[in-house]
């Protein structure tokens, strides 16, 4: 069974502040406990006001890690780049932001497995991985398609892979990177920021369905131990 807390609030801006206090006060107490803290953030919209948030946090930043817990097969310089979105909010603060892909590439897989062995040389667990989710339940780029076995079964060292959505979103119709389940569950905390009463009914759907779940988010919850902090607003 998925436990999951829910945190509601009023507005985008309430959100915004609480989300990112709790993930300043994670990445302090991994540096309080291990000198370092290892973080996955995803790109997109909503996160958005949680970043700016963070990024006025008082911490030690240069011991901070931060990777997209997916990215799309463009170039570092694509505004579709969840790496340079991200790289641009924190690497001022002197964030160490690792990207998992950096240019378009002809095989996907084989990008995926880059991004694999790239993360392999890093400290796991991850302390932290926030996570948001889709209308069609999709989540980092954990996709309906052909490779959503394997991100959701494949091996359990495996970090990352390359993934192919079927059918490929309109706003970004190409190939991914994404963390797997198996690395997303590993984590120390897992969270997520959502809005929009849809997307809150999905979740409730695929939290009460678990690994039954026609979902990759309800397929991707139901294998985690630890219990799932759930930010959201209307």
């Amino acid at each position: 069974m998925i436990e999951a807390e829910w945190w509601e609030y009023d507005d985008v801006e309430e959100l915004a502040e609480a989300a990112a206090g709790d993930i300043g006060f994670i990445i302090e107490s991994a540096l309080d406990a291990r000198g370092q803290a290892l973080i996955a953030l995803p790109g997109g919209k909503t996160p958005e006001p949680v970043y700016a948030k963070l990024a006025r946090t008082k911490l030690n930043w240069k011991n901070v890690t931060i990777i997209p817990t997916d990215d799309r097969l463009v170039p570092i310089t694509d505004p579709l780049s969840n790496a340079a979105m991200i790289a641009k909010i924190f690497l001022p603060k002197g964030a160490r932001v690792l990207p998992i892909t950096t240019e378009k590439a002809a095989d996907y897989r084989m990008a995926g497995k880059a991004a694999d062995a790239r993360l392999q040389e890093l400290h796991w667990p991850i302390d932290l991985v926030v996570l948001g989710v889709g209308a069609d339940g999709h989540t980092a780029s954990i996709f309906p398609g052909p490779d959503l076995d394997e991100a959701l079964n494949g091996p359990k060292a495996r970090r990352a892979l390359g993934v192919m959505p079927d059918p490929l979103p309109p706003e970004a119709p190409v190939a991914r990177v994404t963390l797997s389940r198996a690395a997303i569950v590993s984590a120390r905390a897992i969270m997520m920021v959502l809005t929009g009463q849809p997307k809150r009914d999905m979740l409730e759907q695929a939290i009460s369905d678990g690994a039954s779940s026609t979902t990759p988010i309800g397929r991707v919850l139901a294998e985690a131990d630890q219990a799932i902090d759930i930010h959201w607003s209307a």
